[in-house]
């Protein structure tokens, strides 16, 4: 349950009692509202961030002591998660904010809150409405940039990808890709040489621009 410091926190000690260290982590949980949802706005983006974001960071953050020498660390983003879904106004200053290169993890988690207060404000003057997923995503490619910027150990790669449209629960299974199909980018990441560097994010196998 990566919404629980103590599951996260057990399960990191079990990884480390049984087995020592990790070479690959792929981060795949994730969750998404059904654009029927009737769910409060307020729910919407702090359930949503919870688990797509802060979750996965923390996650990342327990196991990055634990991976050995060259692991791979995969965080399954989604398209949805380009600035042009969430924040596509370029002169956005919470998007220049995100590409700045000295972005920091910090600057990200002040722009988690920054992004909570405004939904329970019902303010929208900076970030747009009804797009708790595009910016739980959003803001994991930022942590991921920001992380990569502030060094790994042992030769670690951290990058994101989008695994496609899959049919699965989150699409309601109305994705055009298979299972295996959805799988083949986050291998790919998982599997990328020391060249391929960290901070990116990568869709059918090839990376893109955020």
């Amino acid at each position: 349950d990566i919404v629980s410091e103590e599951s996260i926190d057990n399960f990191a000690a079990r990884i480390k009692e049984k087995y020592g260290g990790i070479d690959i982590l792929c981060n795949n949980a994730g969750i998404a509202y059904k654009s029927a949802s009737t769910a409060p706005p307020v729910e919407k983006s702090e359930v949503t961030c919870a688990t797509n974001f802060i979750g996965t960071m923390k996650v990342t953050e327990k196991l990055l002591p634990l991976m050995n020498q060259g692991g791979r660390i995969c965080q399954v983003a989604s398209l949805g998660g380009l600035l042009s879904f969430s924040l596509p106004d370029e002169e956005n200053p919470v998007r220049k904010r995100l590409l700045n290169p000295s972005l920091t993890v910090q600057d990200v988690l002040d722009i988690h809150e920054e992004y909570q207060a405004a939904v329970k404000a019902d303010d929208y003057s900076v970030f747009k409405k009804d797009t708790a997923y595009f910016m739980s995503k959003c803001l994991l490619i930022g942590y991921t940039r920001a992380r990569s910027a502030a060094g790994l150990p042992n030769g670690v790669l951290l990058n994101c990808c989008c695994p496609g449209y899959v049919a699965t629960d989150m699409s309601s299974h109305k994705g055009h890709l298979t299972i295996d199909e959805g799988a083949v980018t986050p291998v790919m990441v998982c599997n990328l040489g020391p060249e391929a560097g960290s901070g990116k994010l990568y869709s059918q196998g090839r990376p893109v621009r955020w």
